[in-house]
């Protein structure tokens, strides 16, 4: 007798990670409660990485979860879904997560660069999914979103460190004159 279909949802992404070639976690960000404590999800990372560092594969199934995966140079991007969630669609998230981060990073795509530009990156994630819904694969959208210059901003969506330094030059080209 065949399992029933889960019922369809939004939910489809569990978690996006970045780590470095050590297995160490550069961005993580867990959607759901599968892994709730930090332990389990360092232990969870090391069993990943273990398994697919020298692999050739583009995806694994791993403790009841579809992980796709992708590496460049010294970095390990992951997106990680449930079992019955469709590949193709993780794989869209994958590409434009990668696809955005070369662009933000000018094809330099590698652990010191995304290091100098964690918080682009950061931004980035959240575009592309917002608390497990795919919220974008489009990554040159998400590139136009996440580099947009905060003076094309309206006053009210402007940080207080963004506004403070705007004000700053002001009155320093007012003294200048």
């Amino acid at each position: 007798m065949d399992a029933p279909m889960p019922d369809p949802s939004l939910y489809c992404v569990k978690a996006i990670l970045i780590l470095d070639n050590d297995a160490n976690r550069l961005i993580a960000k867990y959607y759901d409660d599968t892994y709730p404590t930090a332990k389990e999800q360092k232990a969870f990372e090391k069993n990943l990485f273990s398994k697919t560092h020298r692999a050739n594969a583009e995806i694994i199934m791993l403790e009841g979860l579809t992980c796709i995966y992708r590496s460049n140079v010294d970095l390990f991007f992951y997106v990680i879904g449930s079992q019955s969630e469709n590949e193709l669609i993780l794989a869209s998230v994958l590409n434009c997560l990668y696809d955005a981060v070369n662009t933000m990073l000018r094809k330099n795509v590698e652990k010191r660069a995304l290091l100098d530009n964690m918080d682009a990156v950061f931004l980035a994630v959240d575009e592309i999914c917002d608390n497990g819904i795919i919220m974008e694969s489009d990554a040159s959208a998400v590139v136009n979103r996440v580099s947009f210059r905060s003076d094309d901003l309206p006053l009210g969506e402007q940080t207080v460190a963004s506004v403070l330094q705007s004000a700053k030059e002001q009155i320093k080209w007012s003294l200048l004159k």
